[in-house]
């Protein structure tokens, strides 16, 4: 049951990035075109709670994940962990605060703040941030962000 709720609200987080507003990112697309600088200091980053995910929120930089290439930030409280799942988008990923522990066929990897990782080819993967301290991930998606729970056919956007 517990597994299954997970995998609910993991869905819900995927769905949700492609809901969150563009505020800030229709902002930051225009100063780029007028100046071709993107400058957001952190007390200006406006994090947008992830609807029926407790805990989960986003803040993108530039494009729009719904619909392809884009920059975004996301943020998983302390204790987050998310079932087995792909991305459609290649992507990479630098860990900008907290643990972050990956786990691709069977064999897990933490990865504190200031470590890469990237996935493509619809890599599987379960995702957990460590107790103690939130985790937030800088992501550049190369296509239309997704996420995809395994034994579903269809990519949730």
């Amino acid at each position: 049951m517990k597994n299954t709720l997970t995998a609910v609200m993991f869905l819900v987080a995927g769905l949700a990035l492609s809901f969150a507003p563009r505020a800030h990112a229709d902002k930051a697309d225009k100063a780029k075109k007028a100046t071709g600088a993107i400058l957001v200091p952190a007390a200006d980053v406006k994090w947008t709670d992830v609807p029926n995910m407790a805990g989960v929120q986003t803040f993108t930089v530039e494009g729009d994940p719904s619909k392809g290439p884009s920059h975004f930030l996301i943020k998983f409280a302390a204790g987050f962990a998310a079932p087995l799942h792909h991305h459609t988008a290649n992507h990479y990923v630098t860990v900008v605060s907290g643990t972050v522990t990956l786990a691709v066929d069977g064999k897990e990897q933490k990865l504190p703040a200031g470590s890469f990782f990237s996935f493509s080819d619809k890599t599987k993967h379960t995702t957990s941030c460590a107790a103690g301290a939130e985790c937030v991930l800088s992501i550049d998606a190369r296509g239309k962000w997704d996420v995809v729970m395994e034994g579903d056919k269809t990519a949730k956007k």
